[in-house]
């Protein structure tokens, strides 16, 4: 618990109130779209309390929350963003009926992958579940089409670099051994998660992959869940 007088960085407090996440506050920062007593101020660095008056685009943010976190079972088709300019079904919106309050997620899932998505009140959570140094495992159930080469999955494990970009270990097993026919179930474990990564790595390796669902992140399980599902967990043991 923060103390009312405890000085800390303004970009901190903004993300511990669930305004957005520590680096997203930042920008804000940057772009003069903060106030604190009435000041725009234009650093991060700016140190402040619990006291002090901080607006984010004029508007007065509230006092940090308790972390709270939820696990949602995004189905594919929807957007993890706030608005889409296309008019798609957004993560956000398909939580309204929920009634979570503001909420961000950790991460995000593409338009057509499915699974587990956690949203936090927290930035900072959100931050720190995020970073590769914490360690926390993301866990899939990939479908592939295409012939297997296990030798080339099982070099995944020390990493691979594709078009320049670098991919840290990753972890494949074929849960179904016995599996025929060209699609294939794969039990695919990472621990930093860029950008489309399975599925441009499964690509190199030609295969094709037509069906994603993160079943885990970190000490989170999809469970029984289903899509459009929503459940609060526990987290205060995982800080």
């Amino acid at each position: 618990m923060i103390e009312m007088q405890e000085q800390q960085r303004i970009a901190k407090l903004i993300a511990r109130s669930g305004v957005c996440s520590r680096r997203d506050a930042e920008k804000l920062i940057e772009q003069g779209r903060v106030k604190v007593n009435g000041l725009v101020i234009t650093t991060p660095a700016t140190l402040v309390t619990l006291n002090d008056l901080i607006e984010v685009d004029e508007k007065t943010i509230t006092k940090p929350h308790n972390t709270r976190v939820w696990i949602y079972y995004k189905p594919t088709g929807v957007v993890t963003t706030h608005k889409d300019p296309e008019g798609r079904l957004t993560v956000f919106k398909d939580l309204e009926r929920h009634k979570l309050g503001r909420v961000i997620s950790i991460g995000r899932l593409d338009l057509n992958s499915e699974g587990l998505l956690l949203l936090t009140n927290d930035g900072e959570f959100a931050r720190y579940a995020e970073l590769p140094s914490t360690g926390w495992p993301r866990c899939y159930r990939v479908r592939v089409f295409g012939a297997i080469s296990h030798r080339a999955l099982a070099a995944l494990q020390k990493g691979i670099t594709i078009d320049g970009i670098s991919y840290g270990p990753i972890q494949v097993e074929i849960p179904d051994q016995k599996s025929t026919g060209l699609n294939t179930w794969l039990l695919v474990t990472l621990h930093e998660g860029k950008n489309r990564e399975i599925r441009r790595v499964m690509e190199h390796l030609g295969l094709k992959v037509n069906r994603l669902i993160r079943m885990s992140y970190g000490p989170f399980q999809l469970g029984t869940l289903q899509p459009h599902d929503v459940k609060e967990a526990e987290v205060s043991r995982f800080r």
